[in-house]
């Protein structure tokens, strides 16, 4: 069966990362079909919402919005029921709830979960740590950090720590290399959550080979051997068992659960140092 495709029209009023991860989780359900996206980020005026119409009306089909003027929501729905076009406020619900719930009506404010907040800033930090201590830079003050990602090479730790940066939390991560030394400081941290990343040898080898052939290197080399990189992870198993630092494979899981499970994690450790 060949696959079918939709348009799937996205408009919002702040960046729309909200929108487009509810779209693409629920379409990702279906198998066999692909939604072409329109994204509409950032209408808060008429003008705005006149262009999107007119797109709307030239490839008509599905339309998912967070706006929360209502008289921009208002025109939107009424020019989505004159070309017969399925549409819902997905945030609507959720409101409903909430304000059943609270006893209170919502404020509109338009990208209010992007507002210049303490939280903000504190990512940013986060950020701007993580990116200065990237495979095992500046090691001298790791205990400053609040997770450590260790593993050996294409185990996703930059891509994991720039993932929990953008939730918050300072991340130093640690490359495993053969015959090398740990930063001494990695095992005497006593605050910090430190987590082992993981993968098969297939897969490690894999990557590499697929790295290599990326930068047109040799092939030819014990980066790819799959003993060697079978005795490199077996190491990395040693040195988390030996600290007691918790191991998450990788192999199947995309970055987003790592980070998920990493989360969970860190939880549980911040608990132990709370004062009772």
């Amino acid at each position: 069966m060949g696959r079918s495709y939709f348009h799937l029209h996205l408009v919002s009023d702040s960046t729309g990362e909200t929108l487009i991860a509810v779209a693409r989780a629920a379409t990702a359900q279906y198998e066999g079909v692909s939604a072409i996206e329109h994204v509409y980020p950032l209408v808060r005026s008429s003008k705005q919402l006149d262009r999107v119409i007119s797109e709307i009306d030239t490839a008509p089909g599905l339309v998912l919005y967070t706006l929360v003027d209502r008289d921009l929501s208002g025109r939107l729905e009424e020019a989505c029921r004159a070309t017969g076009c399925p549409h819902l406020s997905v945030l609507a619900p959720v409101h409903s709830l909430l304000e059943s719930y609270l006893g209170a009506a919502s404020t509109a404010r338009p990208g209010a979960q992007h507002m210049l907040n303490a939280e903000y800033f504190k990512r940013i930090d986060a950020m701007n740590f993580t990116l200065m201590h990237d495979d095992g830079q500046l090691p001298s003050d790791l205990e400053e950090a609040d997770v450590i990602l260790v593993g050996v090479s294409r185990t996703s730790k930059t891509p994991t720590s720039i993932y929990l940066a953008n939730r918050g939390l300072k991340t130093a991560n640690i490359p495993l290399v053969p015959n090398m030394p740990v930063p001494p400081a990695l095992e005497q941290v006593q605050r910090t959550l430190v987590v082992g990343l993981v993968a098969s040898p297939e897969r490690i080898v894999q990557i590499r080979q697929n790295r290599l052939l990326s930068l047109k290197a040799d092939e030819d080399t014990s980066y790819v051997d799959r003993e060697l990189v079978a005795e490199e992870i077996a190491f990395s198993r040693r040195l988390c068992a030996r600290n007691n630092w918790p191991i998450i494979d990788v192999t199947r899981r995309s970055i987003e659960e790592t980070a998920a499970a990493i989360l969970d994690l860190y939880r549980d450790h911040s608990l132990r140092f709370i004062a009772v």
